[in-house]
């Protein structure tokens, strides 16, 4: 059987992964989970799953007796995710949390399946480049990434002409400027398509996770940015495409379901039966509309892109800011519109560092969350 860690096991992509493996469970047994503050459904999980390793973002030994009545060992994520009976990592951690587990699985040679968006933007060059030293395979979950996956298997990816990474636009895709000034975190959080997390789901509202997809696009698949575009598909039928140099186009296509990417990515390069994924009916569904996104309604999409190609810590800081801007968002510190301002500021303030070691991605991360938070209160 196949051993997993799932960084994130509380979590939206966490919990999807769980149902992807009861349904696969002659296939795989669980050997670590990890949480962040959510120690009650972790108990739980664990209590159904017996996971020798635990671990999850809160203080106090009450935490590993707890553990220890599990009979589980409390384990650190870095540590938990090289662990010998641990074949593949699902790394579903919101934010920075999820890069030095990520890092030491690559350099452990695991199998990682990457649904943190900001591993990549944050260390794409470091992460890409431990994977090839140490035979480690990355593998995408997040739907889009998946998407361009599978159109390149098989593939000579130096024939890949451009991307073309699609995105439903969010709930405020038809309103107009004026109203996104008086929208609420309540309504920010209601994705018409997509049920995720509350940092991925306001993300995908400013149209920042579509430029964070640009930034994964390119360390994972190796290309420039001029050859990375995004275009708007309410539907979110077609989860991504690859153009090739004939001209010739390949779409994958699906119901949106998370629990497909995820299972893609665990049983790759086999295709196995999924439970309870609804089918693609197109005579149905009739027609797929496309359109390009709008500059001045997205600013934070041209903002992630103007980051990704500045490169260096430019990516790192623009991840950094825009967490503690949607964070004051969520907690109702700020307005919606506020979220680009912060993140167009903090970068305005970076010297960047052209080709970062990790202690300079970590510090150009730390900087730009005090810059962010002292620019809020001077505001404020």
């Amino acid at each position: 059987m196949t051993g997993l860690a799932i960084l994130g096991s509380t979590g939206s992509i966490g919990r999807q992964t769980l149902e992807v493996v009861h349904n696969l469970r002659r296939r795989f047994r669980i050997v670590g989970l990890a949480a962040g503050h959510n120690v009650t459904l972790l108990e739980e999980q664990a209590r159904e799953l017996s996971p020798s390793l635990l671990w999850a973002d809160r203080e106090g030994d009450y935490l590993q007796q707890k553990a220890a009545a599990l009979r589980a060992r409390w384990t650190p994520m870095e540590e938990m995710v090289c662990h010998p009976d641990v074949d593949i990592v699902v790394v579903a951690t919101p934010g920075k949390a999820g890069l030095l587990p990520t890092l030491a699985a690559v350099q452990a040679g695991k199998v990682v399946a990457l649904a943190n968006k900001e591993v990549l933007v944050m260390a794409g060059h470091l992460v890409v480049a431990a994977a090839s030293r140490h035979g480690a395979d990355l593998r995408p979950i997040d739907s889009e990434h998946s998407a361009i996956w599978q159109c390149l298997w098989g593939e000579d990816r130096a024939s890949i002409a451009r991307i073309i990474l699609t995105g439903s636009g969010g709930p405020f895709r038809d309103l107009c400027q004026e109203d996104l000034d008086r929208v609420t975190a309540e309504e920010a959080l209601r994705h018409p398509t997509w049920q995720m997390g509350h940092k991925v789901t306001v993300d995908s509202a400013t149209l920042l996770n579509k430029g964070l997809e640009a930034i994964e696009a390119h360390w994972l698949f190796g290309v420039p940015f001029d050859k990375i575009e995004v275009v708007l598909h309410r539907e979110s039928i077609v989860h991504s495409l690859v153009e090739f140099r004939d001209g010739s186009i390949k779409a994958q296509l699906g119901m949106p379901d998370m629990r497909l990417p995820i299972q893609c990515a665990l049983t790759y390069p086999q295709r196995l039966p999924a439970a309870r994924v609804k089918r693609l009916d197109l005579a149905q569904l009739g027609t797929l509309a496309f359109c390009q996104p709008e500059p001045r309604r997205f600013p934070c999409l041209g903002l992630a892109l103007e980051a990704g190609r500045s490169g260096g810590t430019f990516p790192t800081v623009m991840a950094a800011a825009d967490e503690v801007a949607v964070e004051h968002f969520l907690a109702g510190g700020i307005g919606f519109t506020d979220i680009p301002r912060v993140i167009e500021s903090t970068l305005a303030a970076h010297q960047g560092t052209v080709e970062p070691g990790l202690e300079e991605v970590l510090a150009a991360d730390a900087w730009a969350r005090r810059w962010a938070e002292d620019w809020l209160r001077a505001r404020a």
